[in-house]
């Protein structure tokens, strides 16, 4: 770099304030759940009203046998939303003594009938049914509903213990318990009767490295005085029964933490929480004792094995419980004691108004909105892919109406560029590229398939349907080519699962998912559905026929036998005779299935708002929560009414005040990324940033198969590439992953822009510099504001242009220092972002 284009490179940086070359390599934060610790004035009175919101949870109680009790928890909601545990405040009593028994803050059978848990506390009154039956029945312990949930609790069948692939100490069981009979076999029979005896129970090795009486590499997990002791010793007494395959013990068809959602005031503040679990046979349980909860900020609102929350530092957290193979979740806020707020009044549609909820939750205030010149910019770019040019920036700034926003954002949807852009992105989600068995042909098409489909504004689900249900030649029917690409039936669920549903299965293929609700029998009943795709050679040797063969199963890993097809979390449904495809695309895009709109809708969220609701996009799932479910519902349900033309709901998002706003924080809102109280400031996508550095020097790029001056992100085949594209970022397009295609800065990065042919280069091809001196006569004052708006879409300030005016040196020949000052622009922070 010569001295003079270090020191104009110096001086653009230092002029354009925090958009400034250095920072290209930024730390993005890691957490998004800690909201500032400062807060403006306040008006929020904390006087309770006169009667509390009192509630208690569960809402109804159900006691099916001796063994069986019940825990609650009494919550009371202020009228500032904070929630406090009022457990010990309540006055409790049961309306018939006779029925239960009220032992602290559980409940006990004693005879059958029904009765009412009564809660009551400054003149609010709470009535919890109850119900009693088989109050003098003490059923045996069941392995499968007694003794695995233990050994979850008890972390011995984590992937770090006995739940390892290889186990641990010689000992392995199935993760997380989803093979039961396999575990007991290994339990009573692996190696005699040195893990069990049933002539002294309390010897046998499998209890006693449980207590630590003997040396045991996990330590001691309970003491002889816990029931996790006695029902393992009873369990033991009784013979170490498996349960009978004719009266196996009823599944659980869900798990309900409460209460749903706390908000605590004051570091050190406890909330109560209680797990139950509602069983096949219209049976209850509490689980509190038995569920395994986590937290996904420890540091705002950590629990305890018990289920108890401490509060912590200001923050978002939320709370988890698992038993058996279902994980629930509640929100928990944090805030601090006084806190002094000023609620701001809530205006806008929906999603403004689902935002402000949130943010007023959090006490957050939200930076006000962005400047015409800064939201043309964000708009253009996010849209189309391109930056506005002069025209269109005049354009918009001599536009007096007071829709010209909304007007900008119309125009810009009809805009080929826009259809361009979604295409590339699924071109990506979807593979699309040439290998050893897809040719360049192939992929070709597949491309303008679905570059067709996005301009012709296809509804999503329609696309969809005709992509998974596809026959015929990968030539003559491009949207073949998708069971081409990926030719693994596993591998095709998996895709389909994470591409259109956000939901990530490929745990569930070796064992039940940790983290969500799948199981080995929901992976491959789902993967059964593709396991009767057919392949076959064309006439032409590049070119394959897909068809259906009505026939092939897939066989589940432990049982070796076909699972029968099922929709995730749903219905096993009649597909004899019928491409099951079909039966599949259907369920799949209709809106009776939870996942396909809010997984769209998602995805749409996070290109234009920098970061998904629920983030990663295609990590949907019980412990990765989003961080506003209403929002996330309600787009969802927009997408379904506007009958999936996701054109409707990018116009909603970029009216909507969440996405104008300033990427300016203040006080309350400077340490929150995920609550959309402030723009987030983002790196252009490699496609549209190596688009955009063309557009403003007017030096297109040849890309193999396109003509000179097509665009990056209209490249069919994801194999094109060159230096910058990888640098930045680009998607291999190697996996459905939307992670592959990054926008985090790097070094590498800064100095390619520095010293690479990508910009000086174009800049010398592209002769604006010299078009605009010698042909147009414009002064160099001129010349800058023209740099400005081509790049920043904003003229300078007077302080920058008097700056580097100064650094044009008296040379008559003001074309290099010109450059230099285009290359400088060019490589600021400003430019680099979209902010």
């Amino acid at each position: 770099m010569s001295l003079r284009r270090f020191a104009i490179a110096s001086a653009v940086a230092s002029l354009i304030g925090s958009f400034t070359i250095a920072p290209l390599i930024v730390d993005r934060p890691v957490s998004a759940v800690e909201p500032a610790e400062a807060a403006a004035t306040s008006t929020i009175a904390k006087n309770p009203p006169i009667t509390p919101d009192l509630a208690v949870y569960p809402p109804n109680i159900k006691l099916g046998s001796a063994r069986d009790f019940q825990s609650f928890v009494a919550v009371i909601r202020r009228d500032d939303g904070i929630t406090e545990d009022a457990s010990e405040r309540v006055q409790w009593t049961v309306a018939d003594a006779s029925k239960v028994k009220l032992d602290g803050f559980s409940l006990f059978p004693i005879a059958d009938g029904k009765t009412e848990l009564i809660g009551k506390y400054n003149g609010a009154v709470v009535k919890i049914p109850v119900e009693v039956s088989n109050a003098t029945a003490k059923p045996a312990i069941s392995f499968e509903k007694d003794i695995m949930p233990v050994l979850t609790r008890s972390g011995c069948n984590t992937g770090s213990c006995h739940g390892a692939a290889r186990g641990k100490d010689g000992f392995r069981i199935s993760l997380f318990g989803f093979d039961p009979e396999g575990d007991y076999h290994r339990i009573t029979r692996e190696i005699g009767v040195r893990r069990i005896n049933l002539a002294v129970p309390e010897e046998s090795l499998f209890l006693k490295k449980s207590i630590g009486s003997v040396p045991h590499t996990g330590g001691k997990l309970f003491g002889t005085d816990s029931d996790y002791y006695a029902t393992v010793l009873e369990w033991l007494q009784d013979g170490a029964k498996l349960d009978a395959k004719d009266k196996k013990p009823p599944t659980v068809d869900s798990v309900a933490i409460y209460p749903e959602q706390a908000v605590i005031e004051g570091e050190g503040t406890k909330q109560r929480f209680v797990a139950v679990a509602s069983y096949s046979d219209g049976s209850t349980r509490d689980v509190t004792r038995l569920a395994a909860f986590t937290s996904n900020n420890s540091g705002t609102a950590a629990i305890d094995d018990s289920g108890n929350v401490t509060a912590g530092r200001r923050g978002e957290a939320f709370v988890m419980a698992r038993f058996d193979t279902h994980t629930v979740g509640s929100q928990v806020l944090a805030l601090p004691v006084d806190l002094k707020y000023t609620e701001p009044k809530i205006t806008g549609e929906y999603i403004d108004q689902l935002v402000g909820r949130k943010l007023q939750q959090l006490r957050i205030e939200p930076s006000g909105l962005c400047s015409d010149e800064e939201f043309i910019r964000r708009v253009t770019i996010d849209i189309t892919g391109q930056m506005p040019t002069e025209q269109e920036y005049d354009s918009f700034s001599n536009d007096a109406g007071a829709d010209r926003r909304s007007a900008l954002v119309d125009r810009l949807l009809e805009r080929k560029e826009f259809s361009e852009i979604w295409a590339m992105k699924f071109a990506q989600l979807l593979m699309i590229k040439s290998t050893n068995q897809v040719s360049y042909k192939s992929a070709f098409l597949y491309a303008n398939w679905l570059t067709d489909k996005f301009a012709r504004n296809v509804p999503i689900d329609q696309m969809v349907r005709e992509l998974l249900t596809s026959t015929g030649g990968t030539f003559t029917s491009p949207s073949t080519n998708f069971y081409e690409i990926e030719r693994d039936t596993l591998k095709t669920s998996e895709n389909v699962a994470q591409v259109f549903m956000g939901i990530r299965t490929q745990c569930a293929q070796c064992h039940n998912h940790p983290f969500d609700r799948w199981t080995m029998n929901d992976y491959y009943g789902f993967a059964s559905f593709f396991s009767q795709v057919g392949r076959k050679q064309a006439e032409d040797y590049r070119e394959k026929i897909v068809y259906n063969r009505f026939s092939g199963e897939v066989n589940h890993l432990v049982t070796k036998k076909p699972v029968p097809p099922t929709f995730l979390g749903g219905a096993s449904p009649e597909t004899k005779g019928k491409d099951r495809r079909a039966v599949l695309a259907d369920w799949l895009t209709s809106p009776e299935n939870p996942y396909f709109a809010k997984s769209i809708a998602n995805r749409v969220w996070a290109h234009y708002m920098g970061v998904g609701l629920v983030d990663q996009v295609d990590d949907i799932r019980v412990s990765n929560p989003p961080s506003n479910p209403e929002l996330l519902d309600k787009l969802g349900e927009k997408l379904i009414e506007y009958k999936y033309d996701f054109r409707r709901l990018v116009r909603d998002i970029c009216n909507s005040d969440a996405y104008q706003r300033s990427s300016a924080t203040n006080d309350t809102n400077a340490h929150d990324h995920r609550n959309y109280a402030h723009a987030v400031i983002r790196r252009v996508p490699a496609e549209s940033l190596l688009d955009c550095i063309s557009q403003v020097t007017a030096s297109p790029d040849k890309f193999t198969g396109l003509p000179l001056g097509a665009r990056a992100v209209q490249i069919a085949d994801g194999k094109t590439t060159n230096y910058f594209l990888t640098t930045f970022g680009r998607s291999p397009r190697a996996s459905v992953c939307e992670c592959e295609a990054t926008t985090d800065p790097s070094l590498s990065q800064a100095l390619h822009l520095l010293n690479g042919s990508s910009v000086s280069d174009k800049i010398v091809r592209g002769k604006l510099i010299d078009t605009w001196l010698k042909e147009e006569k414009l002064s160099p004052e001129e010349i800058i504001d023209r740099i400005y708006l081509r790049c920043l879409t904003r003229k300078p300030t007077e302080e920058e242009k008097k700056e580097l005016v100064k650094k044009l040196g008296d040379d008559e020949n003001k074309s290099p220092a010109l450059q230099d000052i285009f290359w400088a622009v060019l490589n600021s922070r400003e430019f680099v972002f979209n902010h």
